[in-house]
């Protein structure tokens, strides 16, 4: 028998196994100092802070099997008394970091494209580019950072995350790639750092598949399949779920009251923001891109005909597929104030059109109605507010006589900062604020 060791051995872990299930399983005899998964061998090595918790470990999983997702994994003592810098080299990909991440999606109920990754990625730093493809392992993906950092912070931030609530979890290792190679601008994959790429070869269907395309997967769903969930399995009235355009034109807007950043206090209500441009020769037209197709569709569908600054706005899908970046354009990507890059499918479900009433949230939690009155009383007549707690904390729901002026207040107060906190708003679907509420 191999001598006693503070590094276990795990065997038959399976792709279905994240780094986080084998902390659960060990993290109660100590402090687990080091985690390599040598994926290829369906292995992993885990170091214990001492020999004396690695034993107990040994020892009670010895006599009881241990099961990790309806599999038996089998553990024993390492032939390495200590993983060392250079062990986890040795073992290839995995442990050494890199501005590149290997991410394995695993659970995966909805199809997941380069959109729904860049929205879970770029909000830890600049996301140079992303490939995805299908492989032995499941839905894969290469996502490359600006730096190392990033991508380390990246992968310590998001590591054993769901990106929807059950589902599509994140199992993230470094990739010992140097650099990606991008052909192609599409839903599979994207250089960001190159817009002018084509989506597509021509002429390549007779072809094998190229690097970076997901070979019979996911079938032909529209985009907005990986969303249908938020909205009950089905998509609101008048959504088709088909639309590709991610650019909008908003026209007969009141050039004296609107800037960049109102219009992406209204437009991120329904998805996040990539670059806003007003026209300077058309001074009450401006174009808004957002994340992808759907979410423009969305702007599109519940924005059209809202009344903003004495206006009736109109809001349609632009011939231009993107915005270029330039000098007078505003850019929203790497913006923590897009909506969608946390809890998506919950603020899929807030989706409608302006009403009178609207939802604030993230307040100081010393705040009091009349404070709340004082922040958005100058848009308008306040039939009612309330104020009250979720989950210890504090939230607010503000009644006006017209959803114009609801309209104003949230696209004027989204975002500004109270007491140190950063409020954000929303429409509320309620009709009325009930005391019990």
């Amino acid at each position: 028998m191999t001598e006693p060791s503070k590094v276990i051995h795990v065997r038959n872990v399976g792709h279905e196994i994240s780094e986080n299930d084998l902390l659960q399983l060990f993290q109660p005899f100590g402090v687990i100092t080091k985690l390599v998964m040598l994926r290829a061998k369906n292995q992993a090595l885990l170091q214990m802070q001492d020999v004396p918790s690695a034993i107990n470990a040994l020892q009670l999983y010895t006599n009881i099997q241990p099961t990790i997702r309806g599999r038996n994994v089998y553990v024993q003592f390492s032939s390495h008394q200590e993983l060392t810098t250079m062990d986890q080299n040795t073992q290839g990909r995995g442990d050494e970091p890199n501005r590149i991440l290997l991410v394995t999606i695993h659970h995966m109920l909805y199809p997941i494209t380069v959109e729904v990754l860049h929205q879970v990625f770029s909000p830890h730093g600049f996301v140079e580019k992303i490939v995805t493809f299908q492989k032995s392992a499941g839905f894969q993906a290469l996502i490359q950072y600006q730096s190392r950092q990033l991508a380390v912070q990246a992968r310590t931030s998001l590591q054993g995350r769901n990106i929807y609530d059950g589902c599509c979890q994140l199992d993230i290792q470094f990739s010992n790639l140097d650099e990606l190679q991008v052909n192609y601008n599409n839903d599979r994959s994207r250089d960001f750092t190159n817009p002018n790429l084509p989506s597509e070869q021509k002429g390549r269907s007779s072809q094998q598949p190229a690097y970076g395309d997901v070979v019979g997967y996911p079938p032909q769903m529209p985009n907005a399949a990986a969303i249908a969930a938020a909205f009950g399995g089905g998509l609101p009235p008048g959504i088709s779920g088909t639309n590709d355009r991610c650019t909008v034109l908003a026209s007969n807007l009141n050039p004296d009251r609107i800037d960049e950043d109102k219009l992406f206090n209204l437009f991120s209500l329904y998805g996040n923001i990539v670059r806003i441009k007003l026209l300077r020769n058309k001074p009450d037209h401006a174009l808004v891109q957002m994340g992808d197709g759907f979410q423009a569709e969305l702007a599109v569908h519940f924005l059209k005909g809202a009344m903003l600054f004495g206006k009736r706005l109109e809001v349609n899908f632009s011939k231009h597929p993107n915005i270029t970046q330039g000098a007078d354009t505003h850019e929203y990507m790497n913006s923590n104030l897009n909506r969608f890059n946390r809890n998506a499918a919950k603020n899929y479900r807030y989706c409608c059109s302006p009403t009178k009433m609207i939802h604030l949230s993230t307040l100081p939690q010393d705040i009091t109605e009349e404070e709340i009155g004082n922040l958005v009383e100058e848009h308008g007549t306040i039939v009612n507010t309330k104020l009250f707690e979720m989950n210890g904390k504090k939230q607010a729901l503000v009644l006006f006589e017209t959803e114009e002026e609801a309209t104003e207040a949230l696209v004027c107060k989204h975002a500004t900062s109270l007491a140190g906190s950063i409020v954000r708003i929303s429409f509320s679907q309620l009709q009325s604020i009930r005391e019990n509420q």
